[in-house]
């Protein structure tokens, strides 16, 4: 928070020992415009600088435009409102509502080293499940991670029912007949103003690197996979990424309708006549009431922003050729129980239905999966489905491309963590990421920052911090990372940081074969529809 002066008068009679010091406010004169940031313990912090022109009225629902440049010196003391999002309807250690909501929302923030020059950058794309999450969360407060050297970007970008709708009216507006994936467009605009403006505030616009938990994740695999985003960044960080299948523009496929028949099937539900009776809807009514409907927000699969769906593009090696990080946490459905499916009575009724869906696959997926915990079976199963199977993907993709690949398995788990049922549960690995323990939201399990949790905090930070700078994930006192390679080397984040080999094994091979069934057959999805709730498998395709 900015300082203030003390009244004059106080100031004449104080002692010049023990007057308050005044602290500096930077202005940078970027391309953006002028900009006065502040300065806080050898960072420069920049909050709400917005990167896009506001998408309200007949711009809702159209691909972003950069922001005009401003002449003034712009104030950027305080962070811009967050993108509207539906009101959380249940209790979740993840709940963290927003103070305010704009659809004037299209913003993003910087810390960077108070001397930085040609600095490393990070640019950080909030979680949410493309529905709710903010730049601003206290847990992705960048100045710790800044300290280590590099400049940290966080932003804003459209969500739900405003971010994702897909719609044949829409897709005749765009000169590209597409529509959909205007919050994926919104990333990748903030990355063009990174490439343009960063070098003012200290950073390396030749030296960025994407990143991003849970949605976030997901988010940095639609970068990775999109043309329009190629050589705005350099390496890509991905934390519990899901590379699940997602609607086609117009094609029904993989289990789900096309995109834009589900955007007039929303139209409907919400009883609006036509696009420009969407376009009239108050914006928070709108995002509140889509997703009471079923509405669910994905990528569109368009041939333009997104190509091919995921597992295609990195079959063909046409993802960004950059380095990666990449890792998933060993309880995950912990916290997200609700993807998880219904435990079976008995153990033979789990024996029996685990059969009757996988086939001759059965007897290595109860190896994987025993009858005899069945309740850590069943957790383990979604989490792999969708966490696990996707980041040894993508570490064993992106090493057949030719570049780094480095994977991680958290499995730390802390006192409170532990009590609540939760060890290493979805995204606890955030906190030692950004130094960020305390500022976590209400109901997460406190940490007690403890000299080992610290160090650990330090361990992992240090990882992070030095990928970003070099592509190399290092840490003082710590085991080298090794790259995925042919021993299949991953990071294991247990009471230390271990460096192992081969996770799980037979997990991700008998993933891939699942999913590449339901590829081969062409009419079901490969998200969580796993385990004792999955469709029976197609015949063995030739995988």
């Amino acid at each position: 928070m900015i300082k203030f002066l003390l009244p004059a008068l106080a100031l004449f009679f104080a002692p010049a020992a023990f007057a308050e010091p005044v602290v500096k406010a930077p202005v940078v004169k970027s391309l953006a415009g002028p900009v006065k940031g502040i300065t806080e313990d050898g960072l420069n912090i920049y909050r709400g600088l917005p990167y896009a022109q506001a998408p309200i009225g007949w711009r809702r629902w159209k691909a972003p435009v950069a922001a005009k440049p401003w002449k003034t010196v712009r104030d950027a003391s305080q962070f811009g409102p967050a993108c509207y999002q539906p009101k959380p309807r249940v209790a979740s250690i993840y709940a963290n509502p927003p103070e305010r909501m704009s659809e004037d929302c299209l913003s993003l923030n910087v810390w960077a080293p108070e001397n930085a020059k040609n600095a490393p950058v990070m640019v950080w794309i909030h979680g949410g499940s493309l529905t709710g999450g903010y730049s601003h969360e206290a847990m992705y407060d960048g100045a710790a991670l800044a300290k280590q050297g590099i400049v940290v970007v966080s932003i804003n970008y459209r969500l739900g029912v405003l971010g994702y709708l897909a719609h044949p009216q829409l897709s005749s507006e765009s000169p590209y007949n597409i529509s959909g994936n205007y919050g994926l467009m919104d990333q990748i605009e903030a990355l063009r103003w990174v490439q343009r403006n960063i070098a003012a505030f200290g950073g390396d616009a030749g030296n960025v690197t994407i990143a991003g938990e849970s949605a976030g994740g997901l988010s940095v695999m639609y970068l990775l996979a999109s043309p329009p985003a190629s050589g705005l960044f350099h390496k890509a960080i991905l934390q519990s990424a899901y590379m699940i299948s997602t609607p086609e523009l117009k094609a029904k496929r993989y289990g789900s309708e096309p995109a834009e028949a589900i955007g007039v099937w929303l139209q409907s539900q919400l009883g609006a006549k036509d696009l420009a009776a969407l376009r009239g809807m108050d914006a928070e009514t709108l995002t509140n009431q889509a997703p009471t409907k079923g509405y669910l927000p994905f990528g569109t699969v368009d041939g333009r922003v997104l190509p091919r769906q995921l597992v295609e593009v990195f079959d063909r090696g046409e993802q960004a050729p950059v380095p990666i990080l990449v890792g998933f946490n060993s309880g995950e459905i912990r916290s997200l129980r609700f993807l998880a499916p219904p435990a079976p009575a008995t153990e033979a009724d789990y024996i029996a239905a685990v059969k009757e869906r996988y086939g001759e696959l059965a007897e290595a997926f109860l190896a994987q999966y025993p009858s005899s915990n069945i309740p850590e079976s069943l957790l383990a199963t979604t989490r792999d489905a969708l966490y696990g199977w996707t980041a040894e993907r993508l570490a064993l993709k992106t090493t057949t491309a030719g570049q780094s690949a480095y994977l991680y398995y958290f499995d730390r788990g802390y006192p409170a963590a532990e009590a609540a049922g939760l060890h290493a549960f979805h995204a606890s690995e955030i906190p030692y990421v950004f130094g960020t323990h305390a500022t976590t939201p209400a109901l997460w399990p406190k940490v007690v920052l403890t000299p080992e949790e610290a160090a650990f905090s330090d361990a992992v930070m240090g990882y992070w911090a030095s990928f970003v700078r070099d592509g190399v994930p290092s840490a003082a006192g710590q085991p080298a990372w090794n790259a995925y390679g042919a021993d299949k080397s991953y990071m294991a984040f247990e009471a230390t940081p271990v460096a192992r080999t081969h996770l799980l094994p037979g997990m991700y091979e008998l993933n891939e074969e699942v999913v590449c069934r339901r590829r081969a057959r062409g009419d079901t999805a490969w998200n969580w529809n796993v385990g004792v709730v999955s469709p029976p498998l197609p015949e063995k395709a030739g995988c």
